[in-house]
């Protein structure tokens, strides 16, 4: 029996993967079974469980790819040259954010990744690990701003590091729940926040 080559069995997980993220954006994570996504790939059940035993081995996986385009991005701003000023580094990153927000994007499913590792302990612990290393790139692009003399020298740029991290997950919940505001109109808010207008004593 000829042995079945690695590109191939590459391409049936992705198969198989794609077909789950279609289920997910679809019905949800909860409402959609094993059996949906074996009839969406157009598989057997043997087919599809010799890869994935489990809807939760699914879900993590897709949770991987989810949240793999955005630690290369983050990875890219950490790492440029010359080092990226605060605001272009936020500016990327909500460019990409926005990039995600349509129906075929990765953000909807990202947010159900964020419910279901409230209830599943070893996605919590995923996520967990996963976001600290985003923050930790942002913490990155604080200190060569720092380095760079955008930032004082006394500054903690661990708390910038997490600060600025945390106004991108702002950014995508308001998009996604409440539709607004588009990337340009936020960026001007925390331009305005930094340059000290509209912040009362």
């Amino acid at each position: 029996m000829p042995r079945v080559s690695d590109e191939h069995l590459a391409a049936r997980r992705r198969q198989i993967l794609d077909a789950a993220r279609r289920c997910f954006l679809r019905n949800g994570f909860h409402a959609t079974s094993m059996q949906d996504v074996i009839s969406e790939a157009g598989l057997s059940v043997g087919a599809v469980y010799r890869y994935f035993g489990s809807k939760q081995e699914l879900v993590t996986s897709i949770a991987e790819s989810v949240l793999d385009g955005a630690d290369q991005l983050f990875e890219t701003l950490a790492s440029a040259e010359p080092p990226l000023p605060l605001i272009e580094a936020l500016d990327r990153a909500l460019t990409f954010v926005e990039s995600q927000t349509g129906p075929d994007g990765v953000l909807a499913l990202a947010i159900q990744v964020w419910s279901e590792s409230l209830r599943d302990p070893a996605l919590a612990e995923f996520v967990a690990r996963l976001y600290g290393g985003f923050r930790a790139r942002f913490v990155v692009v604080a200190r060569r701003a720092q380095q760079a003399g955008e930032l004082p020298a006394d500054a903690d740029v661990e708390a910038v590091g997490a600060a600025l991290f945390g106004l991108i997950p702002g950014f995508a919940l308001q998009r996604i729940l409440a539709g607004g505001p588009d990337p340009k109109t936020y960026l001007d808010g925390v331009r305005a926040l930094l340059a000290g207008e509209g912040v009362r004593e």
